[in-house]
């Protein structure tokens, strides 16, 4: 909840790039958000962009970047540009002394993650990635299951974006940060490196180029397994005509899965207490092992995480409450580690 001294002050807003994720996420997600922030400026190449921004918000416009930087009333620097020009456009916004908001991916590369943030300690402004499905509903509710315990050691995730799509636009071509490792990638590794719960012991990646038209990757397999023994799969893909649940979790007491915004559990019942067994070394009978009567529970529920989150609101707290932002740069930088590996001794 904002106090009312938070209220009372918007962040003011320069808006760098005004067309899918500028213009039809960004500002879609700011409407009805004005006691916290106040678009003043936006900057695009094209002209029809900035009379749109002009009509809708009565804020300046500019071509170019320098002009945005240049003006006093922008506080925070929204990234909203093509993958390829993240780390420059973030490197200029800082370097001008703003804080910089940056649309994931954060960089292309994970050598220029770590560059910047190297620029980040010494800025004056302060840095923050826009990984907002952080704050996703099912991610949110699938994360507070497992840590409840309810299904019992969680040994291995399986994360899923699926789809089917012959995709040709500009986020399918190498030279602009294409591939589906820039585009979903940052949020389903973000996902997997959270659900992990651990530093990462071993990692084995697969690219594949399936269905899209262009030079990059439509087809990601990642697997990663935690020192804990925990294993993360996760898969996100463009070429797959029947998707399977966006998650899943097993544990040593059940399972879950989710799909279509529904959550299936199935576990033991807690309060049916385990027979002892013990492995017997002699000659079976006509069963595999002993019989045993297991009592589940079974119950399908609505995703409904009990802390619901908003990306937004974590960063009106950061500049305004000196809150810490929890998705901090060096886990940003981590996910962009992994993308890098991922891309190793590949075409792409």
């Amino acid at each position: 909840m904002m106090t009312h001294r938070e209220r009372k002050e918007p962040v003011r807003i320069g808006l760098l790039g005004v067309g899918r994720a500028g213009w039809g996420m960004h500002c879609e997600e700011l409407a009805g958000r004005e006691e916290q922030f106040q678009i003043m400026a936006a900057c695009d190449l094209i002209e029809s962009r900035r009379e749109k921004m002009k009509e809708r918000y009565g804020c300046a416009v500019y071509e170019r970047l320098e002009e945005l930087l240049a003006d006093p009333q922008v506080e925070l620097v929204d990234i909203a540009t093509r993958s390829n020009d993240h780390y420059a456009h973030c490197l200029l916004a800082l370097a001008a002394g703003k804080h910089v908001f940056a649309e994931k991916p954060l960089t292309g590369t994970y050598e220029e993650a770590l560059a910047l943030q190297e620029a980040a300690r010494t800025a004056r402004g302060n840095l923050y990635v826009r990984h907002n499905r952080r704050f996703d509903p099912d991610f949110l509710h699938v994360a507070e299951l497992i840590g409840s315990g309810m299904l019992g050691e969680v040994y291995e995730i399986k994360l899923r974006r699926h789809g089917y799509q012959r995709r040709d636009d500009w986020q399918t071509i190498k030279e602009f940060g294409g591939g589906q490792l820039l585009n979903w990638g940052p949020h389903v590794i973000d996902h997997a490196l959270r659900l992990l719960d651990s530093p990462v012991a071993d990692f084995w990646s697969d690219l594949q180029r399936v269905t899209a038209v262009g030079d990059s990757e439509d087809q990601v397999k990642m697997v990663l397994k935690g020192r804990n023994g925990r294993v993360v799969d996760l898969e996100i893909s463009g070429g797959v005509a029947l998707p399977s649940p966006v998650f899943a979790a097993y544990g040593t007491k059940g399972s879950l899965t989710l799909a279509d915004n529904m959550i299936r559990l199935k576990i033991l019942d807690p309060d049916v207490k385990l027979a002892d067994k013990q492995a017997d070394p002699g000659t079976p009978g006509e069963t595999f092992g002993s019989t045993e009567t297991l009592v589940w529970r079974e119950e399908s529920i609505p995703v409904q995480p009990s802390q619901p989150g908003n990306i937004w609101d974590e960063l009106y707290g950061a500049i305004r409450g000196g809150r810490e932002f929890p998705v901090r740069l060096e886990q940003a930088v981590e996910v962009m580690r992994y993308i890098t590996e991922a891309k190793k001794n590949t075409p792409y």
